[in-house]
């Protein structure tokens, strides 16, 4: 029997507690560039670029895309994440909106589904060992 009490559940709880704890700019940082490291792997995937012809692209090092593409390195340059959109036919928007739980978080799936039209978004899922990496 339910007793009348309503919770909302659009995770303002949740961000308190990360502020709270000292994490959320991390916590949001790495929810970030999970998102961007996904939708560049999924874009090179369409057009069928390699690791290796993205480095040559971008003239730099295999190992600097494996750490453009990987999901918990925050310390990525936008210019440099500007610069693998181009590559792979794309471009970067960034936008600073007001801060809340319920806007952020629509506004992100969002962004994400603009970039890939026709695909559903995969939520990113944020690890305490990718916060602990972070850090």
């Amino acid at each position: 029997m339910r007793t009348g009490k309503h919770f909302d559940h659009n995770g303002s709880a949740f961000d308190s507690f990360l502020e709270q704890e000292g994490i959320l700019a991390e916590t949001e940082a790495i929810a970030l560039k999970r998102v961007i490291a996904w939708q560049i792997e999924r874009a090179m995937a369409a057009k069928g670029i390699t690791k290796n012809a993205m480095a040559k692209r971008l003239g730099t090092s295999r190992t600097q895309i494996k750490r453009l593409l990987d999901p918990s390195h925050v310390g990525v340059s936008i210019e440099t994440i500007a610069r693998a959109a181009k590559a792979v036919g794309k471009r970067v928007t960034i936008q600073i909106v007001e801060a809340g739980t319920a806007g952020r978080r629509s506004e992100m799936a969002a962004s994400d589904m603009r970039l890939a039209p026709g695909k559903s978004a995969k939520p990113a899922k944020v690890q305490r060992k990718d916060i602990a990496r972070a850090g």
